[in-house]
């Protein structure tokens, strides 16, 4: 599995301005790129709506090679209710603490130089208060489960992730495709993991031809496809293959989807 990444995670957000001066001047992202649409997206990229929406993309350095944020905003929807199911995003960067302190952003110490923040919307951040021991500042998303050991078992045994922690204790684990990657934390929770309607998504990169194999893979196994293979256009960009899938640990039809995605060239000539 040497050959797929994280990629990003989907958010939706209320307040472009407000969010866009989070990630910039607090988390100290760039704008990477920004795109409008007319309708809503073949695969629910903006979530259950059909009008216009906009899509752009932040993050600490290309999308070829860091983990970045899509930012969807649905124009006339002004704020969305969380779930339990995003437990946070961690991001090693003492430059990040010291903006928040700067602009009187609020800050929670969590103790160990970990510091709790939220972007507008209430999406919870852990900014460590250190340098980056990557290239990537962003080290891992969080996410709750109902389930751990079915979670492990469908990351790891059927989408091909390592493990590189597991902690019986806590009830939780830390999965990723390779070291120097932005890894998946899982997190178990008592009950059910409620998505309200601020459910977003993580994205993987999949080299193509492993994409029809992989959807036949959670076809044998009985496992939920939200949406099938489908091609997508993007703006300015190659086309992108895609199947969403849904963890069974994390239950309902707007689970954190595994994205699978690999680019194809456009044709020339």
């Amino acid at each position: 599995m040497a050959n797929r990444r994280a990629l990003h995670f989907v958010f939706k957000v209320g307040n472009r301005f407000e969010t866009a001066c989070f990630y910039r001047d607090v988390l100290g992202m760039k704008i990477l790129r920004h795109e409008e649409f007319e309708d809503g997206c073949k695969a629910a990229c903006n979530g259950p709506y059909d009008g216009k929406w906009s899509k752009t993309m932040v993050g600490y350095g290309p999308e070829g090679d860091h983990f970045v944020t899509e930012l969807t905003y649905n124009y006339g929807i002004g704020s969305y209710q969380l779930g339990n199911d995003f437990l946070g995003i961690t991001v090693a960067s003492s430059q990040a603490v010291s903006n928040a302190r700067k602009l009187k952003w609020p800050l929670s110490e969590m103790g160990n130089g970990v510091f709790e923040t939220k972007a507008p919307g209430g999406y919870k951040f852990y900014l460590q208060d250190c340098s980056p021991p990557q290239s990537d500042p962003v080290l891992k998303v969080t996410l709750a489960v109902s389930d751990l050991q079915k979670s492990l078992n469908y990351w790891s045994n059927l989408l091909g992730m390592k493990i590189y922690e597991k902690d019986e204790k806590e009830q939780r684990a830390l999965l990723g495709y390779a070291d120097n990657q932005c890894k998946l934390e899982l997190q178990a929770i008592p009950g059910k993991v409620d998505h309200a309607t601020g459910f977003g998504r993580i994205a993987f990169s999949c080299p193509q031809k492993e994409l029809s194999d992989l959807e036949d893979l959670m076809k044998r196994e009985n496992q939920k496809i939200l949406t099938p293979l489908v091609s997508l256009d993007t703006p300015g960009k190659a086309t992108v293959q895609v199947i969403i899938l849904a963890d069974p640990a994390i239950a309902g039809d707007k689970s954190d989807e595994w994205f699978a995605a690999q680019k194809k060239p456009k044709a020339t000539g």
